[in-house]
């Protein structure tokens, strides 16, 4: 695998210094044979989906939390994967996306800047995982980080393969870690179909009780009684139109 940047060279939505971003940076980082390249949004894109930036937005130098070296993308994490991909010049064999701060399942994935990012890099035909952590009071990535490492492991070798891929991709994937921070720990990791609708949109938004007993089918419920979930999305939303741009003034 020769550079899966994480967000592989995308973004999440909290930032280039997020906490998220770093402990999954160094997770990657400690895996045989990784090159991990991180390129990320400079600041924090709450709430932009797919959206990008027209012309192409200024990136710069950073560093990760940690003082991992890093580019910071002034625009939307979609755009971060473009800047990767058609400023930079990388060829990762598979972009993350994340670690986000706060869930992004179930029939609020299409508002989400970490998924958005995942999926401009599978409309580029590479191979992506979005990952977030659960709303709480507080975040341990340490559970989230071991979840993405694991599924990077587990899929090393089709992606290796998939990487020469030509064309988009029609899926992404989607990991969203249950945070056990009021107690109990992730029960283990679903893989379920992505949920579109729920009766209650705050059910998709809620904290998660990871000591429950409940067994849910369903992915929002399975999340909220403690499970990972892991689900497949399409690439092109089917109930949105294409993500908009945003237009910033020329910088003189």
């Amino acid at each position: 695998m020769s550079r899966p940047a994480r967000r592989g060279g995308a973004g999440q939505r909290y930032g280039v210094a997020a906490p998220g971003i770093d402990a999954v940076v160094s997770g990657l980082r400690a895996l045989p044979a990784v090159t991990v390249t991180v390129v990320a949004p400079a600041a924090n894109q709450s709430g932009s989906g797919g959206k990008t930036t027209t012309p192409t937005p200024a990136h710069r130098d950073a560093t990760t939390a940690s003082g991992v070296a890093a580019t910071a993308v002034d625009g939307f994490p979609a755009d971060s994967v473009l800047v990767a991909l058609d400023v930079l010049g990388l060829h990762p064999d598979l972009v993350v996306s994340g670690i986000n701060q706060g869930q992004n399942l179930g029939p609020v994935v299409d508002l989400s800047g970490t998924v958005g990012a995942a999926r401009a890099a599978a409309a580029r035909g590479i191979p992506a995982i979005a990952s977030s952590l659960g709303f709480a009071d507080s975040f341990d990535y340490a559970p989230g980080v071991a979840l993405v490492v694991e599924w990077v492991g587990r899929h090393r070798a089709e992606l290796a393969r998939d990487a020469a891929s030509t064309g988009p991709r029609a899926s992404l994937a989607n990991l969203n870690i249950p945070n056990c921070a009021a107690g109990g720990e992730i029960r283990g990791l679903r893989e379920l179909p992505t949920q579109r609708s729920v009766p209650d949109l705050g059910t998709a938004l809620s904290k998660q009780d990871c000591a429950a007993g409940a067994e849910p089918a369903e992915e929002v419920a399975a999340f909220n009684a403690g499970f990972a979930t892991l689900t497949e999305l399409p690439t092109t939303s089917p109930t949105m139109a294409p993500p908009a741009s945003a237009t910033l003034p020329a910088s003189g």
